[in-house]
């Protein structure tokens, strides 16, 4: 299952770069036109980020302590604009895997629910059935009594000695009538 959900999810992280890039982009030209977004939402990211990523450079290769110069205006800007649109474009494609976590969570919580239900409605049945079945037990306690069953032992014997005795009578007869026939 997970060799199969990875090229889904690929694929929808690719739907949602594609659907975020135009938003990307229009930020990006935002940020060129306008003063005020370049100054104060490009450019101070932009530079953090050259400083961040020099410094960085700097120590891999074993240089301490250097100064290090910002960025021209224009490249902190062009700069700036690139990490905001791909900014947007990970706040988006996070947005929808926070979205589809909480639908995954609100099914499993309606299936739990589910769940819960029927056992909840198993569970009374079974405590129907159970009263049904002590009911119907001392129904049965209480028609065939010791005494009933004694009685009902006894006759069934009285018929049998009686058709006992009838077919004890039956091959004697035959036998009698034979001997006074001889």
């Amino acid at each position: 299952m997970v060799v199969g959900a990875f090229p889904m999810a690929k694929l929808l992280y690719l739907g949602i770069r594609q659907v975020s890039k135009p938003l990307a982009n229009r930020i990006k030209e935002a940020a060129r036109r306008s003063e005020f977004f370049k100054t104060y939402i490009c450019l101070p990211p932009a530079q953090l980020y050259h400083w961040v990523e020099m410094r960085t450079k700097m120590r891999i290769m074993g240089f301490r302590g250097t100064a290090i110069k910002p960025l021209n205006e224009e490249a902190a800007a062009e700069l700036g604009a690139e990490l905001l649109g791909e900014a947007t474009i990970f706040i988006v494609g996070g947005g929808c895997l926070v979205m589809e976590y909480w639908r995954h969570q609100a099914q499993q919580r309606h299936k739990e629910e589910e769940q819960r239900a029927a056992w909840g409605a198993m569970q009374d049945e079974v405590g129907r059935l159970a009263l049904a079945v002590e009911v119907l037990q001392t129904q049965v306690q209480q028609a065939t009594s010791p005494s009933a069953l004694e009685e009902l032992r006894a006759q069934v014997q009285e018929v049998r000695a009686h058709l006992h005795v009838r077919d004890r009578d039956a091959r004697s007869t035959p036998k009698a009538v034979s001997a006074s026939e001889k």
